[in-house]
């Protein structure tokens, strides 16, 4: 067994052991806490969604998932990692789904990586702009009962949670970023997990009928200390992550299943320097998916920002006229998913794929490291640089979004019991509904932007002088080069006017 970077907690704190905190995570019905409340608002949002007022400024579908849920998401990363994951509604049919799995499936081996991650946010981050999601109530109702569709069904197909793992956008967005949560799981006693016998954390607790399992034989030869599964019990792991041998917060959705399935209480939620695990050598090996996922994502960053500022709109009539499409007769929503597929491809994929390949090349040339080290492996060494600038991007696009409409889901709460006969608190005010003073909000977008780019250096600094030695600044001179250039294109974007979504003027 391979000891994790987290079995040895930087810090004694442990989060499980707060009063309150604590008890009502190990709860059996702990995660339910959050995930009800979760479920309501999804449901609330679906009905609103097909029913209410369709414009989207004055919709709950659009304004809650566009403008507030994004924000309040990128905060509770930085804060405490995965808490939307936690509580997740589309998760709440697991246990029914489980239940109804074909056991001994798992998710076919050639999928079982983060390609199809990439390609569905990559989809998701297209079809927004596309096909405007951010403006259509209905369409955003559809999107979310297509999770709960797609959630269901893996679950019930598959032993493992392949939904979460290797296709949920939204999760796939929350895995990269929680690595830099200062929370993280852990366990307290290595090596209790290593004679534990029903490795419950990752296998779960629940049986359909009692089985006693035996953890220890005593001096008679008789059992002196067991253990029980049970149709009580807790699912495992769906991620099949292994608590002592974990060594990211990279796939964990932080359920606490595994903490809930413990039967000697090992499994902690231990602190640790924000960002830490990006500096650690080989943290996610030398895999290039989940390379190319959290360089593709910081990229997309600057990709999801451009397409809400003037420029965007001169060069798809540009890219349009170009390429003939405008005289062939086709629809203008034809004519924009060529132009702006065409975009995506080059910003989202051609962009930060030769970029970052470009960047590993010549860090291997400048540093003489040619014959050592493969193009993969100077490449997937320092991808955990782009997660902190990326994350800054991120930050400072939802929080534009968040600040100036983040009292608009009030007046929309407001028109939606109206509709249903309930006045609350007299007529809705749809004109203050934010921040106006945008060189506040440009402060906070800087700051955002500022930060990420620090730390992104600051762990590239770390890593080039851990792998190249004498050589190290170097090499990290020519990945610095990179996120210079990146964060220059960010500060030109957001310098940009910006479309006020979930904002309305009358």
């Amino acid at each position: 067994m391979t000891d994790s970077v987290f079995a040895n907690p930087i810090t004694p704190f442990n989060l499980l052991n707060v009063p309150g905190i604590g008890r009502l995570l190990r709860w059996r019905w702990g995660r339910l806490t959050l995930q009800i409340p979760l479920l309501i608002v999804a449901l609330l949002l679906i009905y609103d969604g097909f029913t209410g007022d369709p414009r989207a400024s004055r919709n709950l579908a659009t304004i809650t998932p566009w403008v507030h849920f994004r924000g309040v998401a990128v905060l509770a990363l930085l804060l405490a990692g995965n808490l939307f994951c936690m509580g997740c509604p589309f998760t709440i049919p697991r246990t029914l789904a489980k239940r109804l799995s074909i056991r001994g499936r798992r998710f076919p081996r050639i999928l079982r990586g983060k390609w199809v991650a990439i390609a569905s946010l990559f989809a998701l981050f297209f079809v927004y702009e596309w096909l405007d999601l951010w403006a259509s109530p209905a369409l955003t109702a559809w999107l979310i009962i297509a999770y709960f569709v797609g959630s269901f069904v893996l679950e019930a197909v598959f032993t493992e949670s392949a939904f979460c793992k290797y296709v949920c956008p939204l999760g796939t967005f929350n895995f990269t970023y929680s690595t830099v949560s200062p929370l993280h799981v852990g366990v307290n006693n290595p090596t209790v997990c290593q004679t534990c016998v029903g490795k419950e954390c990752v296998n779960g607790s629940y049986s359909p009928q009692p089985v006693i399992l035996i953890d220890q034989i005593g001096v008679n030869g008789e059992a002196d200390k067991t253990h029980i599964h049970s149709p009580q019990g807790t699912l495992g792991c769906g991620t099949l992550l292994f608590p002592p041998t974990m060594q990211t917060n990279m796939d964990c959705t932080l359920c606490l299943d595994c903490v809930r399935a413990c039967p000697h209480d090992n499994v902690a939620v231990f602190a640790h320097a924000p960002a830490a695990e990006l500096s650690r050598p080989k943290v996610w090996g030398s895999r290039y998916d989940l390379s190319f996922m959290v360089i593709c994502l910081a990229f997309m960053g600057l990709l999801n920002a451009f397409g809400m500022i003037p420029p965007v709109y001169d060069l798809l009539n540009s890219l349009a006229h170009g390429l003939g499409l405008t005289g062939r007769g086709l629809s203008d929503s034809a004519i924009e998913f060529v132009a702006l597929g065409l975009i995506f491809i080059i910003g989202g994929v051609i962009l930060p794929v030769g970029l970052s390949l470009g960047a590993a090349w010549l860090a291997r040339s400048f540093t003489n490291t040619v014959k050592r080290d493969t193009l993969r492996t100077a490449l997937t060494t320092f991808a955990p640089i782009f997660v902190p600038i990326g994350l800054g991007f991120w930050a400072a696009h939802y929080g534009f979004h968040f600040l100036t409409g983040i009292g608009a889901i009030i007046p929309a709460f407001q028109q939606f019991m109206i509709d249903h006969g309930i006045v609350l608190f007299g007529q809705p005010d749809w004109l203050n509904v934010g921040v106006t003073d945008m060189q506040i909000v440009g402060l906070v977008q800087l700051v955002a932007l500022l930060a990420g780019y620090s730390v992104s250096l600051w762990i590239g600094q770390k890593i080039a002088v851990r792998h190249y030695k004498r050589q190290g600044m170097i090499g990290f001179m020519v990945w610095a080069l990179l996120l210079t250039a990146m964060m220059l294109a960010a500060l030109w974007l957001f310098d940009q006017p910006m479309e006020m979504r979930g904002v309305t003027f009358s």
